[in-house]
Order: structure tokens, then sequence, then C-alpha cells
């Protein structure tokens, strides 16, 4: 597809769909506000840990791509070094076998931008923890396809309806199901699945799988 055919139509974006599930909408809010009180004391620990090993800034916002197509700014507690960008291109123009690798998952089994700190963040997933910030803002919700960047738009294909139809999740069957051990084309079609048959008890049943790989560092992050 042409970039020209993700344009975001500025008159839909100014007059949102309602919710497609409004108990959806209100469990993510409910659960984000829980847990940003219950985490509170973690985000002052790991924002003051992130200070001292490399400095500001602590967040990353990064834009992503959210319901019905519009730009968001992703907040991650920032697991790179500021040199992140440079250190990324000079890998990818000497080494072939870690080009192939980016082009192939926009993912690096030994990224040469993570910061010592940053890893454990990621190993743990606690980098995502601000994320509950853009749940209450309504960019995200607790469950749902992993958010991604415009580039990866084209990836999707046809299936990029199922997407937008739906905001991106602070987890998801994809994280559930192995993360790096799964290909681009089979985390699309997670994707689909999720969005296909949306229920309670399918979002209950991801968020507790969540918790027992945050809990056992079960999982490839």
């Amino acid at each position: 597809m042409s970039g020209r055919a993700y344009a975001i139509d500025r008159r839909r974006e100014a007059t949102p769909a309602p919710p497609r599930h409004l108990w959806k909408r209100a469990f993510d809010v409910a659960f984000a506000l829980v847990m940003l009180l219950f985490i509170a004391p973690l985000l002052l620990i790991i924002a003051a840990g992130l200070l001292i090993a490399d400095g500001r800034p602590i967040f990353y916002r990064q834009k992503r791509i959210g319901y019905r197509g519009r730009e968001f700014g992703c907040l991650k507690f920032r697991s790179m070094a500021k040199d992140a960008d440079a250190r990324l291109h000079d890998l990818l123009s000497v080494s072939e076998e870690s080009r192939r690798e980016w082009e192939a998952s926009r993912k690096l089994a030994s990224d040469p931008r993570i910061h010592p700190l940053g890893r454990i963040l990621r190993r743990t997933s606690l980098d995502e923890l601000p994320q509950f910030m853009n749940v209450l803002k309504g960019d995200m919700s607790v469950v749902g396809p992993r958010p991604i960047v415009h580039e990866e738009m084209s990836r999707y294909g046809a299936q990029i309806a199922h997407y937008t139809s739906v905001r991106p999740g602070v987890t998801g069957l994809w994280q559930v199901s192995g993360r790096n051990s799964v290909s681009y084309n089979e985390r699309v079609t997670m994707d689909v699945e999720y969005v296909g048959g949306i229920s309670p008890a399918k979002d209950a049943k991801i968020l507790l799988k969540t918790v027992r790989i945050v809990l056992t560092g079960a999982g490839d992050h």
C-alpha cells in the first residue's frame, strides 16, 4: 500500500467514533487508575535509578499508530542510550546479519542501543509501565494489539483495518505468545484473531498470562 493510503482523515479524527466495546473502555480506566496508584512508589524508584544511571530524559515518547489510524506518543521509561539512533545506524551499516534481522522483525536480539539498566527494565517489562498513562488518556487499552510505528503499517496489508479498529494494548496476545520467537506474519494473524473475538474472558486470560510472565520471567522479551 502507498503512504497516501494510510493518510489520516482529519475530518474523521475530529469526530471519533464511540468505543467499540463500552465495557472495555470502562475497564481500561478503572484498571489503569488502580495500577498507577499501586505502582507509584515503583515508578519513582525507576525514575531515580534512570537519573543516576544515565541522566535525563527519564521517559521516551515514540509516535505510534492508534485507534482509527491516529498517531499518539507512546510512553516508556527510556531504556536506550542517548545516541541510540547513531548506534543502530552504525551497526546496520556494517552487519548484514543484523540488517536482515532488523528488516524482518524491527527488533535485534543483541541490541547495542540499550543501556545496562534498560536491559533490566526490558527483561521485566517495567519499561512499559508508563503506558498506563496512555490508557487513561484513551490512546491505548490495557489489552490489545502491540502498538506499531507508521513504517509497519504496510506489513499488515489488507489486515490493517483490524489493527486500527481498536486501541493498541499495553499487553496482548503477541506479548504472551513468545514475542521474539513469533514471526511478523504470525503477529499480524494474532492481532486479527484478537480483534475478531474480543471478550472480557479473553482479556482476563491474557492479563493473567502477562502477570505470570512478568513474575516468573518466562517468555521471550
